[in-house]
């Protein structure tokens, strides 16, 4: 099971500012010796010194993640945020180019949905794409955001093969399965486990964790007890969430103790505030580790999602 963010962003995307860049380039400099660039050594010594919130970015597309399987060709996609037409375009280079798409949707905000009008391969009538979500209103949703005054064309136009699957049980995939959750978040979100084989895998992003998610009803140890990762929504401070309460969003210290809670090994910090540059995304995963040892818990890997990432499971 591969596993690779394309958007990692909440609310709206929010790509790098011009003072941003400057800001960056400044502090490198700040930190540069004439000893670093006397060879390529050395430069490339220097640039490994670097901290990861100046060299790179988290970035700034809204939430899509994929999941490749060894048990199906056919690509699975959570979200089709503005991350997605990263993926598009990666697609179309690939050779051979995948065609078949199950896209599940945690719910229609418009950070979840606002990439799939731009997902090139959808185009192509070569492409079949399926689209999942336990909330009733799907298809009229994806087609409501093609619409005038909205956008100029329509859903109709993608020339690829469309199903429109409400969820009432869990999907199976040849040897996959993808059951769902409902989660707290205003109008309701849903999280999606992804079992292959002995691996289990979790997406619950838009979600704000409260008591009723740490009980250890049977309903929530079959789900979450003993994931190998979770994909979560952290994107406050403590202090952040409670001020924005009822939200619909987690502080990461509360998803550190929800992993925990459940013996969960991976915890990725997901769906980053579009005010947070770099410097305070990195600064709460060093947060969030140094949380984990002064309460004394073992066991969990944490990180912060980035666009770009892979891992396997």
């Amino acid at each position: 099971m591969q596993v690779h963010f394309w958007g990692v962003r909440g609310s709206l995307p929010a790509p790098q500012l011009p003072s941003q860049f400057r800001s960056k380039i400044s502090a490198i400099l700040e930190r540069l010796t004439p000893d670093d660039i006397k060879s390529p050594e050395n430069r490339e010594r220097f640039l490994a010194t670097l901290p990861p919130w100046l060299f790179g970015t988290v970035g700034g597309n809204s939430p899509c993640v994929t999941v490749s399987c060894d048990s199906t060709a056919d690509l699975i996609v959570f979200d089709a945020g503005s991350g997605i037409r990263e993926l598009g375009i990666a697609v179309v280079k690939e050779k051979p180019a995948r065609d078949h798409f199950h896209i599940f949707f945690s719910h229609f905000h418009w950070d979840h949905i606002q990439g799939l009008p731009f997902f090139n391969p959808g185009y192509a009538p070569s492409t079949t794409m399926e689209f999942y979500s336990p909330m009733k209103n799907l298809e009229t949703a994806l087609h409501g955001q093609m619409t005038s005054p909205y956008f100029p064309v329509h859903m109709e136009s993608m020339g690829s093969k469309k199903e429109f699957h409400e969820l009432s049980e869990p999907v199976i995939l040849g040897d996959i399965q993808i059951s769902y959750k409902k989660m707290n978040h205003p109008g309701d979100s849903y999280s999606y486990k992804i079992t292959e084989g002995n691996k289990r895998l979790i997406f619950a992003t838009d979600t704000e964790l409260s008591a009723n998610d740490f009980q250890k009803t049977e309903e929530n140890t079959i789900y979450f007890e003993n994931a190998d990762c979770i994909i979560l929504d952290s994107q406050y401070t403590l202090g952040e969430a409670i001020e924005k309460y009822n939200w619909g969003h987690s502080a990461f210290s509360l998803a550190v103790d929800f992993a925990a809670n459940w013996g969960i090994k991976e915890l990725i910090l997901f769906h980053h505030d579009p005010t947070y540059d770099d410097r305070k995304l990195f600064n709460m995963l060093q947060s969030a580790r140094w949380y984990t040892e002064r309460m004394g818990i073992k066991g969990i890997e944490i990180s912060l999602a980035m666009e770009g990432m892979e891992f396997s499971l």
